[in-house]
């Protein structure tokens, strides 16, 4: 994925998650993750966007899947989602070798 990450990227992903079955939540989290890995790679390779997940944003990589309403930030569901997008981030951060910030 790009880095930084910017807000509106996690915003994209939660809504994504929110409008999927919970059960189905962390699959397409990870899902997001793997295709915007997969295209900033593409990028940085032949130097344009790849043709399914974009330019490697994780925005872009969510807005392959329908997104849902942005909700109040006080919505259960949806801090739940947040919740799992900046788990799935901070361990994309770890993974990559960078410590998280803090």
């Amino acid at each position: 994925m790009i880095r930084p990450v910017l807000p509106g990227d996690v915003t994209a992903v939660a809504r994504a998650l929110l409008a999927a079955p919970g059960s189905e939540r962390l699959p397409l989290c990870r899902r997001i993750f793997g295709g915007a890995a997969e295209a900033a790679a593409h990028c940085r390779l032949f130097g344009r966007l790849h043709p399914r997940w974009g330019d490697g944003s994780l925005n872009t990589a969510a807005r392959r899947f329908g997104l849902a309403d942005e909700p109040f930030l006080d919505d259960p569901e949806y801090l739940s989602c947040t919740r799992l997008v900046l788990r799935e981030l901070a361990e994309a951060v770890v993974a990559d070798g960078e410590a998280p910030a803090r």
